[in-house]
């Protein structure tokens, strides 16, 4: 008898560490969930960031990638105006911090902020390139946008 009272023993413990693992194992991955829920940064197209602008409140961050419009460049290097478009819509930015060594016009950027009313205040720049080189015309210059 006392070999089934054992194996019964035995078989307790492992259910027991089973359970005890299961259990932290469920708690590590709802902990995780829960996180990147809550640092997810959306990424949209002007189009887009204008047609859900009433999901975004004042404040809550988000990712804006399009063209630097041209002619609409203004500022210093720690703080710049300019205009980001993707053909359609067009959202006025406002950028302080640090600005990419290529940043200028008719570039494709990405910009991390939020809305300030109409305004895109961004924090967060870096430059989208291309996969797909453009030779210079004669003059030394690029295609302009």
């Amino acid at each position: 008898m006392s070999g089934c009272g054992r194996r019964r023993s035995d078989l307790d413990r492992k259910r027991i560490t089973l359970l005890g693992v299961g259990g932290i194992a469920a708690v590590v991955i709802a902990i995780t969930a829960f996180s990147i829920g809550d640092n997810l940064t959306y990424y949209f197209y002007p189009t887009e960031a204008v047609e859900r602008r009433a999901e975004f409140s004042d404040g809550q961050r988000f990712r804006l990638a399009g063209l630097v419009k041209s002619g609409t460049l203004t500022g210093s290097a720690g703080s710049l105006e300019f205009t980001v478009t993707d053909g359609g819509a067009e959202i006025q930015v406002r950028h302080t911090g640090a600005v990419p060594p290529l940043f200028e016009e008719c570039v494709p950027v990405l910009v991390e902020g939020s809305w300030e009313g109409d305004v895109f205040a961004s924090d967060s720049a870096v430059i989208r390139h291309e996969e797909n080189y453009e030779v210079p015309d004669e003059a030394g210059t690029l295609p302009s946008c």
